[in-house]
Order: structure tokens, then C-alpha cells, then sequence
């Protein structure tokens, strides 16, 4: 019967390291989009959303099905738990794709503002990092790699403020760009959040290795 049990977490866990993978790829494909104001392909990352959605429904389903017929143990326990938030989070970044595939649609036609573009690529790409890493982590136990993960949260945050004031001074001196400036603003505080969401990831490596509740990067 451990055996079994053992089997069947071993394959929830596979479940989430595929739905990361997924998200992965679907955060790289919506910053591609975005740079080359690609419609069709931010469409595409829209519809594909349902694929990463489906594997969280059914994680949560599965894992519900172990608690309720396995009686895992402390440790066990702990790791679906960890699982199911995590797939949470995934799912919740996920959704930053689909967002920034409907602003690539509503800007296909507008010129960027720059310097402003130029940076947003750069706070993806940290962001991207950091959500591949965090997958890595979770599959080994990882915590010293998830409280690292979780410092470059600071990155992120700080590359938010610069733009966010940019944005806005630029908003003041020329109206004209107010509605990209809007979607744009959306955008790094889509990718902003996105850093949390990685955050408290790794907060649920720490616990489901230790049994510790910590708030990383405070």
C-alpha cells in the first residue's frame, strides 16, 4: 500500500512540474509576443491558458482523493499540501500570460513608448528566471535555492517602481499615449505580482521540507 501511495505522489508531483513547464512557456511565448506585437500568437497563448487550468483542476482533484482514502502521514501531507499551493500559484501566473496577450492585442497597432519597453522584456525575463528555478527547487527540496529564488523578488519590485514612475511622468507631459500608458501599467504590475507568486512557492519548498511556516523576502 506505501508503495501505491508513494506512486501516486510521485505522479501529482510530475502533474506540477509539467503545469511549470507549461507556464514557462507560455510566459516566454506572451514576452515574444508583446516585443514583436505578434496578435496571433498572443491568441494563441490566450486559448492555450485552458491546458495549464485543466492540470490545476485536476491536481486539486487527485490530491483530495490521496488525503481523503491515503491518511498520509506529517511528511506526506505536508508535500500535497505544498503541491496543491503551488499548482495555486502556477495557475495564478498563468493568468499574467493570458493579461499581457490581451494588452499585445489592444497595442498591436500603437507605437511603444521607449525607454519603457525596452525595460519590460529585461523585468520578464528575471521573472521568467525565477519561476523555472522555483520548479527546479521544488523538485529537489531545494531550500537554500528557494530563499535565494525569493531575494531576487527585490529585483523585481525595484524595476516596478522605476517604471511605474516612468509611466506616469510620461502620462503627464503627453495625454496622447494615456491609454497605452494604462495597459502598460497593468503589465508591470502583472509582472510585479508575478514575482509574489514565486515568493510564496518558495515559502511552500521551505514548509513542505521542514514544516516551517516562513515569510521569505519581507
Amino acid at each position: 500500500m506505501r508503495e501505491q501511495f508513494n506512486q501516486q505522489l510521485d505522479e501529482l508531483t510530475s502533474k506540477l512540474v509539467h503545469m511549470g513547464t507549461l507556464v514557462v512557456e507560455s510566459l516566454q511565448k506572451a514576452i515574444k509576443a508583446f516585443i514583436n506585437k505578434d496578435a496571433e500568437a498572443a491568441q494563441k497563448i490566450i486559448e492555450e491558458d485552458e491546458k495549464i487550468n485543466a492540470i490545476f483542476i485536476e491536481i486539486e482533484e487527485k490530491a483530495t482523493i490521496l488525503i481523503a482514502t491515503e491518511q498520509p502521514v506529517a511528511s506526506d501531507l505536508r508535500r500535497i499540501m505544498s503541491i496543491v499551493k503551488t499548482s495555486n500559484n502556477l495557475e495564478r501566473i498563468g493568468d499574467h500570460s493570458v493579461h499581457l496577450g490581451k494588452s499585445t492585442i489592444r497595442l498591436k497597432d500603437e507605437k511603444y513608448i521607449e525607454p519603457v519597453i525596452s525595460m519590460i522584456p529585461h523585468m520578464a525575463e528575471i521573472c521568467i528566471g525565477m519561476v523555472n528555478d522555483a520548479i527546479t527547487a521544488f523538485m529537489n527540496s531545494d531550500v537554500e535555492l528557494a530563499v535565494e529564488i525569493s531575494k531576487r523578488d527585490d529585483q523585481i519590485d525595484r524595476l516596478h517602481e522605476k517604471l511605474f514612475d516612468d509611466i506616469i511622468q510620461i502620462m503627464k507631459t503627453d495625454p496622447d499615449i494615456i491609454l497605452q500608458a494604462t495597459d502598460l501599467l497593468f503589465i508591470i504590475r502583472f509582472l510585479e505580482r508575478l514575482g509574489d507568486h514565486v515568493t510564496h512557492i518558495c515559502e511552500w519548498i521551505v514548509y513542505m521540507s521542514s514544516g516551517d511556516h516562513v515569510e521569505l523576502n519581507q
